[in-house]
């Protein structure tokens, strides 16, 4: 063990049993001016570690990132432009704006409503708003196929800063709005990252909070298994996290729904596992703790930055490294993009409603003492967004064998810089026109483009119409060659998919065309004991 990690650990013993501490009565005890350092100290955490692995976000897929990491504590300044702050800081407006009790859809319409680029599951609850699909069937596996993605994992902080060892209100909190978005293991991703920082206010034992923050998510789900995995093989190679990514990676690493058929893993379980491996084999150590949930690679500047605002919250700010602490001084009332908060007013404001929720469960505030009443975590009912599917090939809509087309379908390309052209899609805009493609499997994601010319189609499954989709979307800034319609669960068979166009329109479109590019066909594939490598203790 280091001198740096001894010191770590020594100094979050002191800190909590000087400041924290809990009575035979029921309650947990902390000084105002402890908590509030202690949600600095996650707020900054989380700064910290997005900008420190920004420059290595999605460049190691199915590997670790072994390259030279360059950070420094100016580069802290980068995270007021980062999607893992301001997202969530718009639930916390939303808060400010309707209050903490109100409904999810409100949350959901501040966010739908904001002005600034979303992607994956975010992007899919943004759409589902405004088709009139609302929470919680925004975020279920029926109408976003992203249900398991990383989302809400990385947005769930400020609901585990306000919720200080109080682990029961913040399921309750992370449930309504981690349906905005997620389903499943997306949201117990987020329900997971919220309750390590419930307990990382009364707790220093890095492996004691993971099994406590464990205790808020079904024990049958595979987002459990993943973590309890992490934490036996770090047993196994206590001293070896790269031996431990491998076998980690061996039987998780193709699960992701979302990237199916690629390297591209934004599946909130592995990505979450990097968490734990970053807390686990970081050991306390601030700088220890980012190299390993970064270089675990994927979505690698989320990891780094949920793992060091665990840690961010067991020190607080005042016990980060000093030139942390600087470089988020230096910032600290700077406006992150599309919000109306700083670190400095996110602080405070989250102290508040820390307090606000504290009392509301029966806590006391008075003076220099803050009473929290004890709260026993209650294991939510298990969900499955998309039990035993797996994916099993990828049809490109050129692919002139297996697609039937009906009308007339062109072509659409995109020009490089070079001036070369790739074929991108096939569209239409004209009424009556199809697409067919016979498969066997137990499911089809369609997928097309989002546009501002988008225009509306019928989509039959085995001759019954399944769904009338809408492929407008409004922002034309960003290239979205989308999940436009899936079903899943069918019977293992033949089937047939067929999509109409309509030719029809909302009225703020530009256009009819429907853009296709491509098809994903899965399988049912029941997992048995032998999948399983390592066993439970």
């Amino acid at each position: 063990m280091t001198r740096a990690i001894i010191f770590s650990s020594l100094l979050g013993i002191i800190s909590i049993l000087t400041t924290c501490s809990d009575s035979n009565d029921g309650f947990r005890t902390i000084k105002p001016d402890i908590l509030k350092d202690k949600i600095a100290g996650g707020w900054a955490g989380k700064m910290v570690g997005v900008t420190y692995g920004a420059p290595t976000e999605f460049r190691a897929q199915g590997k670790t990132y072994e390259d030279t990491i360059r950070w420094k504590p100016s580069d802290i300044r980068g995270s007021l432009w980062q999607d893992d702050i301001y997202v969530q800081l718009t639930f916390l407006m939303a808060m400010d704006k309707y209050g903490i009790d109100a409904p999810s859809k409100k949350y959901q319409e501040l966010f739908a409503k904001s002005g600034y680029p979303l992607w994956h599951a975010n992007m899919q609850a943004r759409k589902n708003f405004y088709d009139s699909i609302f929470a919680p069937l925004s975020g279920s596996p029926e109408y976003n196929i992203h249900a398991d993605d990383i989302d809400f994992q990385i947005e769930a902080d400020y609901i585990g800063f306000m919720c200080p060892g109080m682990q029961k209100t913040a399921l309750g909190i992370a449930d309504k709005i981690g349906r905005i978005m997620n389903y499943g293991d997306g949201v117990y991703g987020g329900v997971f990252v919220a309750a390590l920082y419930a307990e990382a206010f009364f707790e220093d034992d890095i492996p004691a909070i993971i099994e406590k923050a464990l205790r808020s998510i079904p024990s049958g789900s595979d987002y459990y298994k993943i973590i309890k995995d992490v934490v036996i093989l770090h047993k196994q190679y206590p001293d070896d996290w790269r031996a431990a990514w491998k076998d980690l990676e061996e039987k998780w690493g193709n699960v992701d729904i979302c990237g199916a058929g690629s390297t591209f893993n934004i599946d909130a379980k592995l990505n979450g596992a990097y968490i734990a491996m970053g807390l686990l084999y970081g050991a306390g150590d601030p700088m220890s703790t980012l190299e390993v949930s970064t270089r675990c690679g994927q979505d690698s500047d989320c990891n780094p930055s949920n793992a060091l605002a665990v840690l961010g919250v067991i020190r607080g700010f005042s016990g980060l490294p000093a030139e942390m602490q600087d470089g988020v001084k230096a910032m600290g009332d700077s406006t992150f993009i599309h919000t109306s908060y700083s670190f400095n007013s996110a602080v405070e404001s989250t102290y508040n409603y820390a307090l606000e929720l504290i009392q509301k469960d029966g806590g006391t505030v008075k003076g220099n003492k803050i009473r929290i009443k004890l709260q026993e975590p209650v294991e939510p009912p298990l969900e499955v967004a998309f039990p035993d599917v797996v994916f099993d090939r990828n049809i490109s809509v050129f692919d002139e064998n297996s697609w039937k087309k009906k009308g007339r379908w062109q072509l659409r390309e995109i020009s490089s810089r070079e001036g070369n052209k790739t074929k991108q899609s096939l569209f239409s805009d004209i009424p009556g026109d199809e697409l067919e493609l016979k498969f066997t499997g137990t499911g089809i994601a369609l997928y097309g483009n989002w546009f501002k010319d988008g225009g509306k189609a019928d989509v039959f499954i085995d001759e019954n119409l399944h769904r009338t989709i809408d492929t407008y979307y409004f922002f034309a800034n960003q290239q979205h060659t989308e999940c436009i319609w899936h079903v899943l669960n069918l019977k293992p068979g033949e089937h047939t998919m067929k999509l109409v166009v309509k030719g029809e329109k909302r009225p703020e479109s530009e256009g009819v065309r429907v853009y296709i590019t491509s098809a994903k066909i899965f399988r049912t594939e029941k997992k048995t004991n032998e999948d399983y490598r390592f066993s439970f203790e």
